[in-house]
């Protein structure tokens, strides 16, 4: 145990920054090894945290929830229990992330159709970004955090974020937010980065705090739903906001006018802060000098490997993400299930650092390695338990079951990375495979068949030409051509191919000697 805390307090962190037109991307660095990642293209607007002055489209009382628009392309998705701000749930849900789920109160349908009929305005913020074919989601409960605090309008409550378990600094906070000047109708809670800091860093964090809080009213008055009346930092500001604590030792910016930025904005916290932050004038790029770059080449691959020699496979579905632990080439040292306790040990710290790497939430399945033993899958839960604790989405962890599966679900707020930054396969279209060689030469010939008995039915010259890709004529050629040429003597015809290298592998067509399309599959468009 004692090793372990001298680890951690020898822990070397960084944020290296690497700021360019097109994209933003940061990663926390420990020791050398990248264990957290975000990524922001500049160009695109910020959802999550931001907050708008919608109008209610429609009520769906089935659904118990009604669609805003607020100026997207999709309606924004609020729950009735969400169209009212809900001072109880404040403190039972993460303090630190201004986006959370209030407690489900249930309304009446004749109380939201009065309070909210169609065409009425509300003021919400978005909690969820659009996923996929889903719109955006939101709540009426607002939140603006700030460096050490999160300002609630609309609420009266004062509270301490429940991950600061000291006694004595909880009442210390308590006696600092007693004696804060608020207007009645703001809410604050302290975030967890708030333990240790000095009452005028409270003064000036609420400072900054109500200065948004008049604009967003001034906004509120003023714009015309729908419209967007504050909008979350971006990724550069958010890094000192969110991610500049007490265990970073340094932030390595390598763009001079966001270096320049980042320090004003630290400068605001304290001198020690502005001083973390460093510029980059390296001649490789920021994230190859620091070996990021390969590590996140490494981390997104389906494939990731484990020191002990196992590894993950890891398969991001529309339902769910699917995790499976193998032992690979790892051995151990002593019997086979101590070797293969150390597998499954290694994979859930390594399966928590992949969940925060790529972003990805909800239901998440992880096979591990079948463990007879009660006490070893009492430790892994316990390490998984321990695991995501430095994670700052909502986590929640099943023990083991009888099939030996762990079960858990990570908060989803907007896309993965993997969603922001790869697109599908144009050959395999996202399913991972495409129909072998021999699968297509088989359809290729009942084709031809076809279009050359329905030649010879209706009189007409059964001459053909068909194009296919290069691997695909291969197949023909060098395996196939004696069953070609039997079809050409069966119906009397004349079969040529040709090779078109810009063809999809599952495309094909057959021409006749007019050069008219008589049958194809697919498209003649690159791959």
């Amino acid at each position: 145990m004692l090793s372990w805390l001298l680890k951690k307090q020898t822990a070397k962190r960084e944020i290296i920054v690497n700021a360019e037109k097109l994209e933003t991307r940061v990663a926390v660095v420990e020791n050398g090894r990248v264990e957290e990642f975000q990524v922001e293209h500049p160009m695109e607007e910020r959802l999550v945290g931001s907050i708008y002055k919608g109008r209610i489209q429609n009520l769906e009382h089935d659904l118990q929830a009604a669609f805003v628009d607020i100026g997207l392309r999709k309606n924004a998705f609020l729950h009735y229990w969400d169209m009212f701000p809900d001072d109880e749930s404040r403190l039972d849900e993460d303090d630190d992330n201004p986006q959370r789920v209030s407690r489900r109160k249930r309304y009446t349908n004749e109380q939201i159709a009065k309070r909210f009929p169609p065409g009425s305005e509300i003021i919400v913020q978005i909690t969820k970004s659009p996923i996929g074919t889903k719109g955006p989601r939101v709540t009426a409960s607002l939140s603006v955090p700030g460096r050490y605090l999160v300002m609630m309008p609309g609420c009266r409550l004062r509270g301490v974020s429940r991950k600061i378990g000291d006694a004595k600094e909880r009442l210390r906070l308590k006696k600092i937010l007693d004696r804060l000047p608020l207007p009645q109708d703001i809410g604050l809670i302290v975030r967890t980065i708030g333990a240790g800091a000095s009452k005028s860093a409270f003064v000036r964090d609420l400072r900054g705090l109500l200065a948004i809080w008049q604009d967003l009213q001034a906004n509120i008055r003023d714009k015309r739903a729908p419209s967007c009346v504050y909008q979350e930092p971006d990724l550069i500001e958010r890094v000192v906001r969110d991610w500049l604590t007490e265990d970073i030792d340094r932030v390595i910016i390598d763009q001079k006018a966001a270096f320049e930025r980042i320090r004003s904005v630290a400068a605001r916290i304290s001198r020690h802060s502005r001083n973390l932050i460093q510029l980059y004038d390296g001649q490789l790029p920021v994230f190859d000098n620091r070996n990021i770059e390969r590590q996140l080449d490494e981390a997104f691959r389906r494939k990731v490997n484990l020191k002990c020699g196992g590894h993950l496979v890891i398969d991001e579905t529309e339902a769910l993400i699917a995790i499976d632990v193998n032992t690979g080439r790892h051995k151990g040292k002593g019997s086979q299930e101590d070797a293969i306790l150390e597998v499954n040990l290694e994979a859930v710290e390594e399966v928590a650092r992949q969940l925060r790497l790529r972003n990805v939430g909800g239901l998440v399945v992880l096979d591990l390695i079948d463990m007879k033993s009660r006490k070893h899958q009492a430790a892994v839960y316990k390490a998984m338990k321990a695991a995501v604790k430095r994670d700052k989405a909502r986590t929640n962890v099943l023990p083991i079951s009888e099939l030996g599966l762990m079960e858990m679900t990570r908060q989803r707020q907007e896309e993965s990375i993997l969603s922001q930054t790869f697109e599908d396969c144009p050959y395999c279209h996202g399913h991972g495979v495409i129909k072998s060689a021999l699968s297509l030469s088989v359809n290729i010939q009942r084709q031809i068949a076809g279009v050359m008995r329905k030649c010879r039915l209706d009189g007409t010259e059964s001459d053909l030409q068909i194009l296919v890709a290069p691997t695909v004529l291969d197949r023909l050629r060098r395996e196939d051509e004696a069953m070609l040429v039997d079809l050409q003597q069966q119906y009397k015809g004349h079969l040529s191919f040709k090779s078109e290298p810009l063809r999809h592998p599952e495309s094909f067509a057959i021409l006749n000697a007019a050069g008219k399309v008589l049958y194809s599959v697919g498209d003649n468009k690159s791959a």
